[in-house]
């Protein structure tokens, strides 16, 4: 079932590049009316491309529907075998382009990546922002591999995760308590901390 009112907390979807795993989590998560936006840490978007050493890649900010455009030129059916131009068609109807975390002012509560290094390079930039605000902000890590399948798979994780929070009434009280709610409904024991505004 969908929720009918918005969140109450605002949430950030984060991957390398804002293009698999935080956009399958973002598509969810707007489906059920939370407020939440995506990003990535990479320097550059990277996407596969023909070979390994031959990616393609394209600076956030880019439009989904361009890279779409490009892609389906360049290869169809390569790109259509694997799955990446699904990928962006669902990307286009969440968003126009991809964006940088570091460059996002934006403030969440809460910040889900999916990967360690992804989580290790927010909390980088979060400790380095000025903490002005003394308003906190949870960021949490589910490890997911970057594939369409484990993304698909972890995008509800990720939804009942935000689902918990949003439903407590303190989360900063409540944290250990959720988490192992969800590590026993979901097999995923989390990785968090808390930083500030």
């Amino acid at each position: 079932m969908v929720e009918s009112r918005l969140s109450n907390l605002r949430y950030a979807m984060v991957c390398a590049s804002n293009q698999n795993r935080s956009m399958e989590a973002h598509a969810l998560l707007k489906e059920h009316n939370f407020r939440v936006g995506s990003y990535g840490v990479g320097q550059h978007v990277k996407l596969p491309g023909a070979s390994a050493k031959e990616p393609n890649v394209y600076g956030f900010g880019t439009p989904y529907k361009l890279i779409y455009e490009e892609l389906s030129a360049k290869d169809p059916e390569l790109y259509t075998r694997n799955g990446l131009l699904k990928m962006l068609h669902r990307n286009m109807g969440v968003k126009t382009a991809p964006e940088r975390w570091q460059d996002c002012r934006d403030r969440y509560d809460v910040v889900v990546c999916f990967e360690e290094r992804v989580f290790d390079a927010c909390v980088d930039d979060l400790q380095k922002r000025e903490q002005s605000l003394c308003r906190s902000v949870l960021v949490v890590n589910l490890e997911v591999k970057d594939n369409h399948e484990e993304a698909a798979n972890a995008a509800p994780h990720a939804l009942r995760l935000c689902q918990m929070l949003d439903a407590s009434e303190d989360w900063e009280e409540e944290i250990d308590a959720i988490l192992n709610v969800f590590e026993k409904e979901t097999g995923r024991r989390p990785l968090y901390t808390i930083c500030f505004y």
